[in-house]
């Protein structure tokens, strides 16, 4: 049987991954997809944090009001900023990738948003990474 810990870990894992995208996607220019894959980054690795202190996170994008909740249980670290940057993250989700009629994601989204994003989910990925007990060389890609 599969154990939160095991789950949380392979999270980790797939935003590992998925933050060495980021670069491919800075380098061409693609900041609106910079912004949604770190979304998902963010929202794997506050998921895997959940996880490893043994809470079922819920089924959405957003869940930074429950590491507030049970940042008692974590080691110190910037979890206001994380729970932020999860805020701003699920708010641009849709519209980094599917935009709107008014809203042009790939004239939208600028270097600047981009580099946020980024530090966002490096952010999210040390504290998971942390959490867990793993550093980089403990975390395996596919």
């Amino acid at each position: 049987m599969t154990s939160f810990r095991d789950l949380a870990s392979s999270y980790l894992t797939k935003a590992r991954v998925r933050r060495k995208a980021l670069e491919v996607y800075l380098a061409d220019q693609d900041f609106s997809d910079v912004v949604r894959e770190a979304q998902e980054i963010v929202e794997l690795t506050t998921k895997a944090i959940l996880r490893a202190i043994g809470v079922e996170p819920p089924k959405r994008h957003h869940v930074g009001d429950l590491i507030a909740e049970y940042q008692d249980r974590l080691p110190e670290g910037r979890w206001a900023e994380l729970v932020k940057a999860s805020k701003w993250l699920r708010k641009e989700r849709e519209l980094a990738f599917y935009g709107d009629v008014d809203f042009i994601p790939t004239d939208e989204y600028t270097e600047e948003d981009a580099s946020r994003a980024i530090q966002a989910a490096d952010l999210a990925i040390e504290l998971a990474a942390r959490v867990l007990g793993k550093s980089g060389s403990d975390i395996q890609s596919p």
